[in-house]
C-alpha cells in the first residue's frame, strides 16, 4: 500500500507564502534596531546572570543593497518539548533559506530533542528528505524530547558537540522552557568566546509564549481549529441526541488560551477560564455551583444536553487545590528518597496526610480516590504534579451529579443528567498545519537563518502583523532576555520566560464574557468543520479569532 494519503501528497506541493522582505534576496536583508518600550523590572539581576547577551533590542528586518559572496553556514536544529503543527515547516524554511544564501550551506538535525545534542546523534537534512515532510504535522523527522540542559557538564558537552560539528549556529525550536534553555546556551557559548549563535523559535499549542513582539506561538492556530472541529462535532451530536452533557477537557498546561479560542469558535454552553477562577478566588464548590446552575436551568427548560469546556490546568488555579498541589510538590521534592520507598497508594496517602498542613490535609482527604491517586503519580521533569494526567473533567462531573441529585430531591431540578467526558489534546498536536501555520512556520525558519546571517545570538524569531495578509507580515527578532523574569526553581532563583496567561481585560476574554450567558441559556452552537486548505481566503487563510480580536480586526 502507499505510504502517503492523497491529502499528504497534495500538501507537500503547497508553497508557503513569505513576508515581502523575505521573499526577495535574503542575503540582502539587514535590520533596524527598534526600541520596544518594554521595561523589565528585573533587568539588573538578569544582567548579572546573562552579562554577555542581555540588553539587545528588538530588530526589524529591512531590504538593503544586495550582498555578494555570502559564506555557507552550518546550522544545527533541535525540536524540544511537546509536538506542535508546523515544526517541519520551520525546518523547511531554515533549509531553503540556507541554500538560498549559499548552496553549500549545511543543515543537521539533532535526534530526539536536546538529548540528541548531548549524545551527538544527528542526521543531515537533504532536499530529498525535507521534501517528504513539507506542510505535514508531527515532529517525526528528527523527533523531540524534554531533556533540560542545565548543568555545567551539559552546557560544556553541548558546546563541544557544536564545535566538533563545526556549527555556526544552533536553532532551538520549542516553548518557554526550551527557549529559556536557548538563552542560557547562548550566554554560555558567548562567555566561552565561541562564535556559535543560538536562536530560538516560539512553539507551543498552549499559546502561552506570547508578547507584543511574539504575537503567536506556532501550532496554536492549527490545534485550536482542530479541537474546535471536534467540539463542533460533539455539539452537533449533543443537539441531535438531546440526552448527553459532554464535558471536554482541553490541552493547555497553564494558560486557558486554547479553551478561550475554542469557546469563541464554537459557542458552547459553559467554558471555565482558569485565570478568571484565580482572579475571583473561586473555590471548587463555587465552580461546581456555577456549572450546576447552567445544567439545572437548561434541564428545567427540557434541554437535557449541553457542552462544557474545561482547561487542562484548571485544577492548579482553584485556590485550595493549587495550595495543596504546591505543598505536595515541595513535600515530595524534599522527601523524594523516602517517598519512593512507599509503594502502595494507602501508604503514600497516609504519610502525606500526616505531613501536610491541616488545611491541605483536609482538602486532600475530601477528593475522590481517583484524583488523590493522580496527584501522587510520577512527577514531571521539574518535580511537579503532572496536571495533564489529572482527570479534572471527571471530578467536576461527579460533583455536579451529586449536586443535581440533591436539587432533584428538593424539587428544584426537574431534568435528567447523563454525562460523557473527553480529553482533546493529542488529537491536535500533530495535525496537518493550517495554511496560517504552514506560512507562519516557514517564515519563522527564514527569520532564524537571517538572524544567524546577521551575527545575532540569544534571539527569538519574531513576526508581527499576523492578522494581515502574509506579504504584510513584519519579520525580525527579539532578545530572549527581554521575555525573561526570575522564578524560584528547586529552591533557587533562575531566569525563565514568563508564561503569558489569558488577560481578563483583553478583548478576546471580554468578547467571550459578554456572550457566555446567552450561550448558557440558549443553544447557540457553531460548527467550524474541518480545517480547509483550498479555496477562498475567508475559508482557508483566516487567523484565530483571538488574534483577530487582539489586533482590532
Amino acid at each position: 500500500m502507499a505510504n502517503y494519503s492523497v491529502l499528504d501528497n497534495a500538501r507537500k506541493q503547497y508553497n508557503p507564502k513569505l513576508p515581502e522582505c523575505l521573499s526577495k534576496d535574503i542575503s540582502a536583508v539587514g535590520f533596524e534596531e527598534v526600541n520596544s518600550g518594554a521595561q523589565n523590572p528585573e533587568s539588573d539581576k538578569l544582567k548579572e546572570i546573562l552579562p554577555k547577551t542581555f540588553g539587545g533590542k528588538y530588530v526589524k528586518f529591512v531590504q538593503k543593497t544586495a550582498k555578494s559572496g555570502t559564506k555557507p553556514f552550518s546550522v544545527g536544529i533541535v525540536l524540544s518539548g511537546g509536538q506542535a503543527p508546523g515544526g517541519h515547516n520551520v525546518i523547511a524554511g531554515i533549509f531553503d533559506s540556507l541554500k538560498k544564501i549559499n548552496k553549500d550551506s549545511k543543515l543537521i538535525g539533532f535526534l530526539g530533542g536536546p538529548q540528541g545534542i548531548l549524545d551527538d546523534k544527528i542526521m543531515e537534512i537533504t532536499k530529498e528528505i525535507i521534501d517528504n515532510y513539507r506542510n505535514t504535522g508531527g515532529f517525526d523527522l528528527i523527533g523531540s524530547g524534554r531533556t533540560k540542559i542545565e548543568t555545567d557538564e551539559q552546557f560544556e558537552k553541548s558546546l563541544q558537540v557544536c564545535k566538533s560539528r563545526k556549527l555556526d549556529a544552533l536553532v532551538v525550536i520549542g516553548g518557554d522552557d526550551s527557549n529559556t534553555n536557548a538563552a542560557l546556551l547562548a550566554e554560555f557559548f558567548a562567555a566561552k568566546n565561541e562564535n556559535i549563535a543560538v536562536i530560538g523559535v516560539p512553539k507551543t499549542i498552549d499559546g502561552d509564549l506570547k508578547t507584543d513582539l511574539i504575537e503567536a506561538s506556532f501550532g496554536f492556530d492549527t490545534a485550536a481549529k482542530t479541537f474546535s472541529e471536534l467540539i463542533g462535532n460533539v455539539e452537533r451530536d449533543s443537539k441531535s441526541a438531546k440526552k448527553y452533557w459532554h464535558f471536554i477537557k482541553l490541552m493547555g498546561r497553564s494558560a486557558s488560551h486554547i479553551a478561550l479560542e475554542c469557546a469563541l469558535q464554537t459557542q458552547p454552553n459553559c467554558t471555565i477560564i482558569s485565570e478568571e477562577v484565580k482572579a475571583k478566588n473561586q473555590s471548587l464548590e463555587s465552580i461546581i455551583n456555577d456549572i450546576t446552575k447552567i445544567v439545572m436551568d437548561r434541564g428545567n427548560n427540557k434541554e437535557n444536553f449541553g457542552v462544557a469546556l474545561i482547561p487542562e490546568g484548571l485544577i492548579e488555579f482553584i485556590p485550595e487545590i493549587g495550595a495543596l498541589i504546591k505543598e505536595i510538590n515541595k513535600l515530595l521534592g524534599d522527601n523524594e528518597q523516602h517517598f519512593s520507598t512507599l509503594k502502595e497508594f494507602e501508604q503514600q496517602s497516609e504519610w502525606l496526610i500526616k505531613n501536610l498542613s491541616q488545611t491541605a490535609s483536609k482538602v486532600f482527604s475530601s477528593l475522590p480516590k481517583l484524583i488523590r491517586e493522580q496527584l501522587l503519580m510520577d512527577r514531571d521533569p521539574h518535580g511537579n504534579v503532572q496536571v495533564s494526567r489529572i482527570e479534572t473533567e471527571k471530578l467536576i462531573v461527579a460533583m455536579v451529579d451529586t449536586k443535581l441529585k440533591e436539587l432533584k430531591e428538593s424539587g428544584q431540578y426537574k431534568g435528567k443528567f447523563d454525562s460523557l467526558t473527553h480529553f482533546f489534546g493529542y488529537e491536535g498536536r500533530c495535525a496537518f498545519p493550517s495554511n496560517f501555520d504552514a506560512d507562519y512556520c516557514y517564515s519563522l525558519g527564514y527569520c532564524a537563518t537571517v538572524l544567524i546571517a546577521l551575527g545575532l545570538t540569544g534571539y527569538m524569531t519574531s513576526i508581527t502583523g499576523l492578522s494581515k495578509p502574509v506579504s504584510q507580515w513584519v519579520p525580525g527578532g527579539v532578545p530572549i532576555s527581554l521575555l525573561m523574569n526570575l522564578e524560584e526553581r528547586k529552591g533557587k532563583m533562575k531566569p525563565v520566560i514568563k508564561k503569558a496567561l489569558v488577560e481578563l481585560d483583553g478583548v478576546p476574554f471580554k468578547t467571550f464574557a459578554k456572550n457566555r450567558d446567552e450561550w448558557a441559556k440558549n443553544t447557540s452552537f457553531i460548527y467550524p468543520g474541518a480545517i480547509q486548505y483550498f479555496g477562498p481566503d475567508e475559508v482557508c487563510n483566516q487567523p484565530t479569532i483571538t488574534l483577530t480580536l487582539e489586533k482590532g480586526k
